[in-house]
């Protein structure tokens, strides 16, 4: 069965179309006119194995926040519908991930009931101006992503940063976690026959 989704979304702050994979190769092409964004779902892409098609042109003249979080929530989108009825997968991941002197933990439980904790940031990483020219990445959106992911994808995710200095480190270190578990909650195992759940449903 091919778990494969495509989602388009368009409102009056952007336009986005996302193509999705669950049993790629991590190979992805990313234009979301957010640089160090491209960068970071390049990275989430890689490390999950998820082969991911993803652009978005929005209103980044006033700054990069909806085209992040939409883009957000149209990945959390194609996620729901590329699973399809969850059976056989291995549901539940958990990774470590360090990028020099920053680590950060994450586990994923693709439950079906969307909840989002994100824990351990420094107080200065919200105020952070992430990128090189261009439209930079604000160090308080990477919370924001993640809980519009979860959100529209229906998981669990509780991450959190356990050592971090560098603020481009610690988001890198953030969605290559996310990455690593995901990649092994949506696993399919072949120990798992139907719905890995008691109730039956996901």
């Amino acid at each position: 069965m091919s778990r494969t989704a495509t989602v388009e979304r368009t409102t009056s702050e952007s336009t986005i179309k996302v193509s999705i994979d669950l049993d790629g190769t991590g190979a992805s092409t990313i234009s979301t006119g957010v640089g160090f964004y491209d960068h970071m779902l390049t990275a989430l892409s890689k490390h999950s194995g998820i082969d991911m098609e993803v652009s978005c042109t929005g209103d980044v003249h006033i700054d990069g926040h909806h085209s992040v979080e939409d883009t957000a929530i149209a990945l959390g989108q194609a996620l729901r519908q590329a699973l399809g009825d969850k059976d056989g997968i291995t549901r539940y991941g958990d990774a470590m991930v360090p990028l020099d002197e920053a680590l950060a933990q994450c586990v994923v439980d693709v439950a079906g009931r969307p909840y989002c904790v994100c824990t351990g940031e420094p107080e200065g990483q919200v105020y952070a101006l992430i990128g090189g020219s261009g439209v930079p990445y604000a160090g308080s959106m990477t919370y924001h992503v993640f809980e519009s992911f979860a959100l529209n994808a229906g998981l669990c995710i509780h991450l959190r940063l356990l050592a971090g200095r560098d603020p481009h480190h610690i988001v890198e270190a953030e969605f290559k976690a996310l990455a690593r578990a995901l990649r092994t909650a949506i696993r399919l195992d072949p120990s798992v026959k139907g719905i890995p759940s008691t109730k039956g449903t996901l």
